[in-house]
């Protein structure tokens, strides 16, 4: 036997070691909660026996028996509350096998050379990361029978993955996550997850906001219980998780082992442009009300630029010329299409269906419909918070003409203790949460019946939208000079000849010949935090903007 059978062997020990000592602390649990019935019963029979006789041993009998009595209902209505709280599910979309039959192909014969159970189904989902996800419990499946619980896991797949990866690596990175169905077939460990994951749902529920005082105070002491147990759990399911990993690996040694490691650097840069993708480019857009339909195709195009720029990442972009994984999907541009949507749901909190304020937009669209949209809309902010404050225009002869003039003459004159820049971030801060304030809520009222029924989300749980938010809140001083600079932008579109762009790493970009300038953001940040106008004014000039000129708002 080899060092890695050794090692697997003694992981999967491990594992049940840790499994069976999770099945000890629900035993015990039981054993307290039955323990004053036994006592009864104990006290009766001696009593029947004409043992521990008289009046006194009478009223302990029937005292034991009341306490027992109380503690068995409520014993049954916690066991009832965790059997029927349901697991969280994470939000994804299913891949059925007619579309992707070549995936289910490789996963399968990935299974069958570990020597591991298959798992059940295949779905994607918009993060860079792979695991399998237990989905046997009967709000999740229908059914809560013998069959159900033997099902495989699902297999969850991140949807970057599909579209930057070859095929190769992406079979080496899924076979240690494949393996771990072997450990999902144990009845030991099978039983502890589900024990874990019974009372990790109880907790929620007794969380969860929005019932009566009648309902709240039976879920929030079936939570309390739940947390007490959880909270004994919690080093052997840890450890036992662990084990189970550890086991798993050391089971995909044997398969692409070389190429795994490979691999790994294809999934920390696929992380790298996942990340940048949706914090800069897709990001403004969902703000303004669109969601690029593309998102898995653009961090291909990410990736791309960064391994252009990036001399580290010299020799990735050889990789392109091999066969894609997405072109295991029968339709790849649906599939990037539903998670997409997804995505802009988890990390933004988007409606579940388009719609006029909530339209899907390509990349051939994006610098129109997502970039100056937002450089106008902000810039008509801007102006309307200059108009609140009673801002004078720069122009006396035509006092409704929106100018960049007006903006840099305000921040670069005399102000208060902070400059007349900390009054107009405050300003266009209580703006920006105005709108956001006015902006369509997401939720049912914007689904329609079918689409509410069959909603992925509605299996996490009660979690508000966005449930992954990107980014945390700006201050009024970065909003400012995100208005700023729109401003700055729409002046060169409109009087310059520049252009609104897409840089695939940095989001909207202004095009000025062609060519990005990405030089804008020091002048802006001299004048909206210092006051002093002269940076962004040589920048003007170099660029051939006229601040006097009109600029056209939506």
């Amino acid at each position: 036997m080899s060092g890695i059978d050794v090692g697997e062997e003694l992981g999967a020990r491990a594992a049940q070691a840790r499994a069976l000592a999770l099945l000890r602390i629900r035993s015990r649990a039981l054993a307290v909660v039955i323990t004053p019935a036994a006592v009864a019963v104990v006290l009766f029979a001696a009593g029947a026996q004409g043992h521990l006789g008289g009046p006194v041993w009478d009223g302990v009998r029937w005292a034991v028996l009341g306490v027992a009595v109380v503690v068995l209902l409520v014993a049954a209505a916690v066991a009832v509350a965790v059997a029927r709280a349901r697991p969280a599910v994470s939000p994804t979309v299913p891949v059925a096998e007619e579309g992707a039959p070549d995936l289910y192909r490789l996963v399968r014969e990935l299974a069958d050379r570990l020597g591991v159970p298959a798992p059940s189904a295949i779905a994607l989902t918009p993060d860079c990361d792979s695991w399998l996800e237990d989905r046997t419990h009967r709000a999740h499946r229908g059914g809560a029978g013998r069959e159900a619980r033997n099902t495989a896991p699902v297999l969850v797949i991140g949807s970057p993955f599909l579209w930057w990866m070859r095929v190769a690596e992406l079979r080496a990175v899924l076979a240690p996550v494949v393996a771990g169905t072997d450990s999902s077939a144990h009845p030991d460990i099978a039983a502890a997850r589900r024990f874990v994951r019974g009372l990790d749902a109880a907790v929620a529920d007794g969380a969860a906001p929005g019932r009566g005082a009648l309902r709240a105070v039976p879920a929030a002491f079936t939570g309390w219980v739940a947390r007490l147990l959880l909270r004994a759990c919690r080093e052997h399911a840890a450890e036992m998780e662990r084990c189970v990993a550890a086991t798993a690996s050391m089971r995909a040694q044997g398969v692409d082992y070389a190429l795994r490691i490979a691999a790994q650097e294809q999934v920390g840069l696929a992380y790298a442009g996942w990340d940048r993708l949706l914090t800069r480019v897709a990001l403004p857009a969902w703000r303004m009300g669109r969601w690029p339909s593309r998102l898995d195709a653009g961090v291909v195009s990410a990736l791309t630029e960064l391994s252009r720029r990036d001399r580290l990442a010299d020799g990735f972009t050889s990789r392109l010329g091999e066969r894609p994984a997405c072109d295991l999907l029968e339709e790849p541009g649906i599939a990037d299409e539903a998670t997409s949507l997804l995505a802009a749901r988890l990390f933004h909190g988007g409606p579940a269906e388009s719609g006029p304020d909530w339209a899907p937009v390509d990349w051939q669209q994006y610098p129109d419909e997502v970039v100056d949209r937002k450089w106008r809309t902000e810039a008509a902010r801007l102006h309307r918070v200059l108009d609140a404050m009673g801002v004078p225009p720069a122009s006396v002869a035509d006092p409704a003409v929106p100018t960049l003039a007006r903006v840099m003459e305000h921040l670069a004159g005399p102000g208060g203790p902070g400059g007349p820049g900390e009054e107009l971030a405050a300003g266009i801060g209580a703006a920006v949460a105005r709108d956001d304030a006015q902006a369509p809520a997401p939720g049912p009222a914007q689904q329609t019946a079918s689409a509410a029924s069959a909603d992925t989300l509605d299996l996490w749980g009660p979690d508000p939208l966005p449930l992954f938010p990107l980014q945390p809140p700006r201050t009024g001083t970065e909003l400012l000079a995100d208005h700023v600079a729109a401003m700055v932008c729409c002046a060169a579109v409109d009087t310059a000849g520049a252009a609104p762009g897409l840089d695939w790493l940095d989001g909207p970009a202004l095009l000025v010949d062609g060519e990005r300038r990405a030089d804008l953001a020091v002048p802006v940040l001299s004048l909206v935090e210092d006051g002093d106008p002269d940076p962004l004014r040589s920048w003007l000039a170099e660029v051939g903007v006229r601040s006097d000129k009109p600029v056209r708002l939506v």
